[in-house]
């Protein structure tokens, strides 16, 4: 028996400071989406079943009418054999009947079975390389259970028929190819309803054409590819808030399909906001994916919303959910997660860009900073879970957590950008999103880590094994010290973790100091080992206090600093300090007065490197294998380990 879950995300909210001392409550930024169900016992990421060919086109002819749950129609689909088959599988849930399967004008054979798919057989084989089509009538009433097609009533009592097929759903309603690894490249949308409702879907309308028979015909047609999840539907008796978006890149339809009761002053104000939100948009991320068809929203029954390709299902109208939703067109909508375990690249991706509108459109920066803490509050409430999503958890309700494939998945890209720099992040975004292997196609956590690199020049492999792969978060202990007579600043980092999985996090640590008179410096730590020293040279004034995560750069949480607790005997020039210990790229000696010459042994004896070295520089070991060395300097002798 199918189990069906309802998951309704956790909707937090914010008491943050607006304005002269104005409570707001915001939402957090994630779609309050409920969502269809799991996927019978076939693979939720690729049904193998479907990997012999490639689905290129669908004409979607369908009659529907909202006070009925009931689907009915033909779905043609054209595709391109990848191997030598005698046979092709849609996925279609078993509960729908079809009647007929037509191929060149002749009725083929078909068994529709217990695994929600529809087994069809050639007459003979197609080889490889064959584009060919075929059509499948069918009919039946769709499991309401699962959201992904409901036929329901509004609050004033109006028809509503709307889909919602993320993330397993579309099989509930059409024959279609649920795998994570096709997307259609082109729609043709021919809806057929009573006469006095409006059709709302993917791509550009075509036509609207009353029937004279109390129907209508009308047509959408997308030329963008779409995977299944995100081919969508809304029929009601809308109300229509039409206009056109233009930004300093581009000018598209903007489409509003509202019911009659939501044609409000505030709502066209909302939405009128949406062409701040596109430009702001575009100029962080790139040209707007669809902008040879359109945006718009379509109104629905759920909570939240739902990014479907170009026109988004909305529950309201909210500043937040609009600039969540409009972010998924480049992230989830253009580039989709290979895998629901990669979700984190719609939904985190999504997050931040609803965080962005927050930082440069809605908040005051004071109000942002408390939102930044609060979501670090939120994702620091457990001390485990990873961003992905191990195959062994991989369900309903992990797939949309909020803690994780929200809010950390979003902050994930906050320490991206605090790494990188705002300018360069931002140019990375773009460069991600027109990255031709990339575009209207899926990804992978890896392309993008990989990406990063091709991009950046730095490896971020260790980050994403502590912040995507990995688990928890550090906690920092700082204690700092300044010479009175050079004001040279002394740092120690430690760092303990919430999760034995992750043994270290490396990190560049934001530092402020402040001294007396108002002055401020604003130093970067590149902490790579625990209970690591840092000397901060030329600080010109007396430090009186010093600030760590300052603006919320990092995840970390109950760190402490100790303000002057940093003792001479344990960094001074009255004792000499070796660290970090063990090392993975450099080692330095503190606590010297002078030049010193210095030799570095392996373990079997052999001298390895030879030099001269003065106050606090560095010695780069990173040419060193893993194992023990031993440091000899000025008649000391100390053991060292390259990890």
């Amino acid at each position: 028996m199918r189990q069906i879950y309802i998951f309704i995300l956790i909707s937090l909210f914010y008491q943050l400071m607006m304005g002269q001392q104005t409570n707001d409550a915001f939402i957090q930024l994630i779609e309050n989406e409920k969502k269809a169900a799991s996927r019978s016992s076939l693979d939720v990421n690729v049904n193998p079943n479907t990997l012999n060919y490639d689905l290129q086109y669908v004409r979607l002819e369908l009659d529907l009418d909202p006070t009925q749950q009931y689907v009915s129609g033909t779905v043609t689909s054209h595709f391109k054999m990848l191997a030598n088959s005698g046979n092709i599988y849609f996925d279609l849930a078993n509960n729908l009947t079809v009647s007929q399967v037509k191929y060149h004008n002749q009725n083929l054979a078909f068994q529709q079975l217990s695994t929600d798919e529809v087994l069809i057989n050639f007459p003979s084989t197609l080889t490889a390389q064959t584009t060919d089509s075929l059509s499948i009538t069918y009919n039946g009433v769709p499991d309401g259970s699962s959201d992904a097609f409901v036929a329901d009533y509004t609050s004033a009592n109006d028809p509503i028929l709307a889909t919602l097929s993320e993330p397993f759903g579309a099989k509930e309603w059409w024959p279609t190819k649920q795998s994570m690894n096709d997307k259609i490249e082109k729609l043709d949308i021919k809806i057929t309803t009573p006469s006095q409702y409006t059709v709302g879907s993917n791509g550009k309308l075509i036509s609207e054409i009353i029937l004279g028979n109390g129907k209508k015909l009308t047509h959408w047609q997308t030329n963008y590819p779409i995977p299944a999840y995100l081919f969508a539907l809304g029929i009601s008796n809308y109300t229509k808030l039409n206009s056109n978006i233009t930004t300093t890149h581009s000018s598209f339809p903007f489409l509003n399909y509202v019911y009659p009761s939501s044609a409000t002053s505030s709502v066209q104000s909302n939405l009128n906001w949406t062409n701040s939100n596109m430009q702001l948009f575009e100029d962080h991320f790139g040209l707007y994916p669809y902008r040879n068809e359109k945006y718009g929203h379509m109104q629905f029954n759920w909570g939240g919303g739902m990014e479907h390709a170009t026109m988004t299902s909305m529950g309201s109208f909210g500043q937040d959910l609009i600039a969540h939703e409009l972010a998924h067109q480049w992230f989830g909508d253009k580039l989709t997660c290979g895998a629901w375990n990669d979700i984190w690249l719609n939904e985190g991706f999504a997050t931040f860009g609803a965080q962005l509108a927050y930082e440069k459109l809605l908040m005051t920066p004071s109000a942002f900073q408390n939102h930044l803490a609060s979501q670090i509050n939120y994702i620091t409430s457990d001390p485990g879970g990873s961003v992905y999503i191990p195959s062994a958890d991989l369900n309903f309700s992990r797939i949309f957590n909020s803690r994780l494939s929200y809010s950390k998945g979003a902050y994930v890209l906050r320490m991206i950008k605090w790494i990188l720099g705002e300018d360069q992040f931002y140019a990375l975004l773009k460069a991600y999103q027109n990255n031709p292997p990339f575009q209207y196609n899926y990804v992978k956590t890896p392309d993008f880590r990989d990406f990063i690199k091709s991009f950046s020049g730095k490896d971020f492999t260790e980050f994403f094994n502590d912040w995507v792969y990995g688990e928890g978060f550090p906690t920092y202990q700082i204690r700092w010290s300044q010479n009175a007579n050079n004001k040279q600043l002394t740092f120690r980092v430690s760092q303990t973790r919430s999760s034995s999985l992750v043994s270290f996090f490396e990190m560049p640590i934001p530092i402020k100091v402040s001294g007396s008179g108002g002055q401020t410096a604003y130093i970067v730590l590149d902490n790579t080992s625990n209970n690591q020293y840092f000397t901060q040279n030329n600080v010109d004034f007396a430090v009186t206090s010093v600030s760590f995560n300052y603006e919320n750069q990092i995840l970390a949480k109950g760190s402490v600093i100790k303000d002057n607790t940093l003792a001479v005997n344990e960094h001074s020039k009255n004792k000499v300090n070796v660290y970090p210990n063990p090392a993975k790229s450099f080692i330095k000696i503190t606590g010297l007065e002078n030049l010193t010459h210095y030799e570095i042994y392996s373990a079997d004896g052999k001298l390895m490197k030879k030099d001269i070295t003065y106050p606090d520089s560095e010695i780069n070991i990173s040419n060193f294998v893993k194992g023990v060395y031993f440091l000899k300097f000025n008649q000391e002798l100390i053991k060292i380990i390259k990890d």
